[in-house]
Formats: structure tokens, sequence, C-alpha cells
């Protein structure tokens, strides 16, 4: 006897709601088929559901999410980098606590706690027809900022290492949450028996799923415009999975569920209301403007550079969406002008690596370039603005000739501090800091929380 199994999840959705009522349409269209049908189902979601660049998930922590997963009556999910590392440690630990789904995740864990009751390394279900499933959960171990929350992550293959064996005994098909990208999936592929790896976490689209010695790979992109399904037919005389494919289905022209799209409404007037909340009041108009420094962005990397005790101090102006009016300033309107989930960083630098770097930040391409990703959420970098830093130019040339510290010409072979974003902390955005070692990430701090404080004291 042959079997169709079907299965549909989701990923990367960053909390870009504004698609969710139109997966939970046709979702909800097919699963309705498969119940009349009597067909066997599941739903899933690979992590990044949150984002706390949407006044949801930041008003609510993320709980508005696991309410959105509830109601749509998935069966499991596994972390992201978006639930595991940009809420407070406590947040995080009970996050899933009202979850009616399954959370799998094997390589993270609270180092201090006991784990807590909902966070399990893998899940056996059992359709009707006793075909047993094994799902694990896999996510990218970002350490430097877990360890700051209390967590513990493992390399995903000496975990998978550890748990295959037994999930294999136990299953007859083995599915695998993958939030660790696709390069990542594809080598999982080469070195185990895995029947589907649903991706995720490098945001790659594959519209028809890949078939890797014997292994589907699927991923359906980022923010909702897509969704995923599997088919998979199963040989119960064979006692194995003998057809497998994976295709991302859009959304585009898909209507929004009526249901969905009133939880939402009713989800954003609850988030207006907590973040109603007056935290500033300012007696004259702070404008923006991501091409020159404004009075604003030099407040605000004036306050980075004090809040860290730092030599000196570096942000981008794109890093503010709006600037800010006359009169009260409200959490909702802090969290507009500065959405992304970036936390403050320091690293030692050596003065040739600092003035390389300035010299890179400096240059128009860099200034202009549309930056996607590693939690900024802005439209271009914009021009760096400093604090504690002063820069001489080439005559008649936008080339940095001297960088001053504190008023002083940088040594090249001294060390300095600088406070900045993480995101410039990652090599492949800023090469000249590829050698450096010493960095320290502040969390579960945003640049906002350090905005709130700069804001509070202007007039």
């Amino acid at each position: 006897m042959r079997e169709t199994l079907h299965f549909y999840f989701t990923s990367d959705l960053h909390s870009h709601f504004e698609n969710w009522p139109k997966i939970m349409h046709d979702i909800k269209e097919k699963t309705y088929k498969h119940q009349f049908e009597k067909e066997f189902y599941m739903l899933l979601d690979n992590g990044d559901h949150m984002d706390r660049s949407h006044p949801i998930t930041e008003a609510t922590l993320g709980n508005g999410n696991i309410q959105l997963l509830n109601q749509a009556n998935f069966n499991v999910a596994t972390l992201g980098n978006n639930e595991g590392i940009t809420l407070p440690s406590k947040q995080l630990y009970h996050l899933y606590d009202d979850a009616t789904f399954d959370v799998v995740c094997a390589n993270v864990e609270p180092k201090y706690e006991a784990k807590p009751d909902w966070l399990k390394p893998y899940k056996i279900y059992e359709t009707p027809s006793g075909i047993k499933i094994g799902v694990i959960g896999l996510t990218a171990p970002f350490q430097a900022f877990y360890e700051k929350l209390g967590w513990q992550t493992y390399p995903p293959f000496d975990v998978l290492d550890q748990w295959y064996s037994d999930i294999r005994a136990q299953s007859d098909v083995l599915v695998v949450l993958s939030h660790l990208g696709i390069n990542s999936d594809e080598a999982m592929a080469e070195q185990y028996d895995i029947d589907v790896i649903i991706g995720g976490h490098t945001h790659h689209l594959l519209r028809q799923g890949q078939i890797h010695r014997g292994t589907l790979i699927t991923a359906v992109g980022k923010h909702g415009y897509y969704y995923g399904t599997v088919t998979l037919t199963y040989d119960h005389e064979k006692r194995s999975v003998i057809d497998r494919e994976g295709y991302a289905i859009s959304v585009e022209d898909e209507q929004p569920d009526q249901a969905t799209t009133k939880q939402l409404k009713d989800l954003n007037d609850q988030s207006d209301e907590t973040l109603g909340r007056v935290v500033a009041e300012l007696e004259q108009p702070y404008p923006i403007n991501w091409s020159e420094e404004t009075s604003l962005m030099k407040h605000f990397v004036q306050a980075l550079r004090k809040w860290t005790n730092s030599d000196c101090a570096m942000l981008n102006s794109g890093v503010l969406l709006t600037g800010f009016d006359e009169g009260p300033v409200t959490r909702k309107d802090i969290h507009r002008s500065c959405p992304h989930p970036m936390n403050p960083c320091t690293m030692v630098l050596t003065g040739q690596e600092l003035v390389e770097t300035v010299r890179m930040v400096e240059s128009e391409r860099f200034i202009q370039f549309e930056l996607k990703g590693l939690g900024f959420r802005g439209e271009r970098i914009g021009k760096m603005v400093y604090s504690n830093v002063e820069l001489d130019y080439h005559e008649n040339s936008h080339y940095v000739e001297t960088v001053f510290v504190n008023g002083e010409k940088v040594d090249p072979h001294a060390t300095y501090t600088i406070a900045t974003a993480d995101t410039f902390s990652f090599p492949w955005l800023l090469p000249p800091i590829s050698s450096v070692k010493e960095k320290h990430y502040y969390l579960p701090e945003f640049l906002r929380d350090i905005l709130e404080k700069c804001l509070s004291t202007l007039k």
C-alpha cells in the first residue's frame, strides 16, 4: 500500500504579517480538503517567525507570534536566531509556555537552568496508518550572542550525530527543520540519510525542491511571500519513502483569511496601547538626514560612547528612519525611527585597523549601500557619524588622510575601543576588522534603548 503525506511550512516570516493572512487562507483551503479525504498533513515553522522590527512583536516580545501560530494549528516549530537572541533571557525561557504546538531545537539550551518544558531536541509523530515521522530542529549557533543571555549552543552536526541513530531507529520518515542556511543544508544531505530538509536562515528561495543524494531540500525565501509544500509518497510494504516533491507557493494573488486578519487587528490595537507610553518631551524638532551629520545623530552617538564607556563611537545615519517632532515622544515613535534588532557592540581595534575602517565607511559606495540583513531594517547605510573622532581629508578629495581620537592623531600600533552597532562587527561587511578578536556584545539592549535614554535628556 502507498500513502501520500502532506507537509506545509513557513520560514523567515520576520513578522511580515501583511502576508500571513494570505498564507493561512491558502493553507486552510488545502488542509480542509485533506481533512475531508482523511489524508495526513502537518504544519511546520522553521524559525524567525518573529522580528522585533514589527510593533506587534516588539510590544508582546514575541507572544503575539505564538498566538498566531496557535490559532493556525501549527504542529511543530524550531527556533530561529530572532527567537533565540533578540529577547531578554527570561522572555526567551518562557516564550513558548502557552504554545499549543511542539518546539524542537536540538543544539541550544539554557546554561544555568533546567531546560524549559517546551524545549525538545526532536519529536516523533505517528500517522493513523502507523507511519512514524521524526522531526528534529537545528538553529544557527550564534554563541557570542547566546552566551550573553545565559544560553549555550552546540555545533549542529555534532548534535545531529548524537541524535541521528535514535531518531532513525524510531522513525520511518526523517524531517529536519534547519535554520542553518543553504550551505549547511547541502552538506547535511551529503552526510546523512534524511528524507526532507526544510531550510531557511539565509533567505534562499527554491521554487522547486532539490534532490541531493536522495534528500529533498526545500526553502521559501523570506517575509512570507511564499510558503512551502512537501509531498511524500510512502510505501508501507517497503517501509520507505519512494517519491518526494517540494515547492514554494507564492501568495501574491491570494485572498486574506478573515479570522487571521481580525486576530492581527486585535494584536495591533493591543500593541498600540502598550507602545503608547510617553518617554520624552522635546522642546524642538530633531530631523534626520542620511547624507549629513545631524544634531540628533550626534547626540545619539555620544550617548552610545558614554553608555559603553568607550574611547570613541560611530553609527550610521541610516539607522534612524524618521526624526522626531516637537512635543511628546512615545515608545512607538522610537520604535518607528529605530526598528532594527541591533545590539550595541564594542571592538578593540589597532590604530591601523581603525583608520582603514574609517576610510572604508567614508566611501560614497559604502554610504549609499542598500544593506539587507545583519539586523538592519533600513534602506541604506548612510553617512557615518562619530563621537570623539575627527577626520582630516586629503585636499580636494574625500580620502581620509588622518584620523584623530580624543584630539590626538591615531597611533597605528596603539589600541582603541570603539562602540558601534553589532552589524559592523561582521568581517564581510567591514573587512578591515576581520582580524579583530576582542568584541563585546551588549544584550538584551537594542540601539533604540540607548536612543530612548538619549531623547530623554534632550530639550
